[in-house]
């Protein structure tokens, strides 16, 4: 079932043995989006005024900071934590369980976690299922992010007019990649990568989370109603502005394969380059996202950006999934572009 969990007082819980002082609520939603950095800075400041130990305290009482919530998604909550063992902050995600196949899922998801043990895929800490009157949470422990995640980069510099060097993106896409290799090389597919699922680490280093809508990677449609049913999965478990267009459409007989994710991370990188994924506008303005993405995205021109990066971006949003690379191959291309040392030469695709 998990680790072992009590709730010891207003303000700690006991995970496998240790103890864990609930720091804040941070909101409902997805785990770590655009305040987190915010959150430990005022978090910090609250603790260096005090001048003395922590000392545990019911949750959202008025003696910590105030805070801004996160995205809401309705299914978890997550709580900023310290481990009172060790004095590191951590992210307790909790997932509301209603019914059965909702604390099958959770348990998948703790599941998909512990089979990484990668530094660009977040690790799971500990898990436990917690019951009371008769309701059920799943209780993720996970590594808290102070600096967020991309998307919050990406949002922080564009609100100075600013927007990530093209060395800066090749690290981060190189690291993202070896995420992806690791995921696919155990025959799954993320199937939800976006920049809000991916965390920043101190060094900048990119990691991968979210691992719920973590499937097969490759998966053989048979027939309408095997079509139908994938179809149905992807629109509740793939953000459609960053849903490969395979998945709008399933046809009767195919194969979906992990190059979904390669969409995804095309989409990734195009955020990267002009501050929005090159669908976030279609969506929010109404218009089809499913018709859309049906045609050969067309890619701005900047001076900002190299021809190499154009176009290993434009590999990536091939229409048809049969033309679009590989991980390995992307890999194997962003090596070779990576900053070059001193006295060396950056080679081209």
């Amino acid at each position: 079932m998990g680790h072992a969990l009590c709730v010891c007082s207003r303000g700690t819980v006991i995970i496998d043995n240790k103890r864990y002082l609930f720091i804040q609520k941070l909101g409902e939603g997805l785990l770590l989006e655009p305040h987190l950095g915010r959150v430990f800075t005022e978090w910090e400041r609250h603790c260096r005024l005090q001048k003395s130990p922590l000392n545990p305290s019911p949750v959202g009482d008025d003696r910590g900071p105030s805070l801004t919530p996160l995205a809401h998604s309705g299914f978890s909550y997550v709580d900023l934590v310290e481990g009172l063992h060790d004095g590191h902050f951590y992210a307790l995600k909790r997932i509301l369980c209603h019914e059965q196949q909702d604390r099958e899922d959770a348990q998948r998801e703790a599941d998909m976690h512990r089979l990484f043990h990668h530094p660009n895929i977040l690790r799971l800490v500990a898990y436990c299922l917690r019951e009371r009157d008769a309701k059920h949470e799943a209780w993720l422990l996970l590594p808290f992010f102070k600096r967020g995640t991309l998307w919050a980069e990406i949002e922080r510099l564009k609100d100075k007019g600013s927007f990530l060097t093209e060395d800066e993106i090749l690290r981060l896409l190189l690291g993202i990649c070896r995420g992806l290799e690791a995921i696919h090389a155990k025959g799954y597919a993320h199937r939800d990568l976006k920049p809000t699922n991916i965390l920043l680490g101190d060094e900048g280093q990119p990691v991968l989370m979210d691992l719920g809508s973590m499937n097969q990677a490759c998966i053989h449609v048979e027939g309408s109603r095997q079509a139908l049913t994938l179809q149905d999965w992807a629109a509740q478990r793939c953000t459609i502005s960053y849903r490969a267009p395979e998945l709008f459409s399933v046809q009767s007989h195919c194969v979906i394969d992990e190059r979904t994710d390669v969409w995804s991370l095309g989409c990734v990188l195009y955020a990267m380059m002009f501050g929005e994924g090159p669908y976030d506008m279609v969506f929010q303005k109404g218009d089809s996202v499913a018709l859309a993405v049906q045609n050969q995205l067309s890619i701005p021109q900047s001076p900002r950006h190299s021809p190499a990066l154009r176009q290993l971006l434009a590999s990536m949003m091939t229409v048809d999934p049969q033309q679009r690379p590989h991980i390995p191959l992307l890999l194997s291309q962003l090596e070779a572009l990576q900053p070059s040392a001193p006295g060396q030469h950056t080679t081209q695709i």
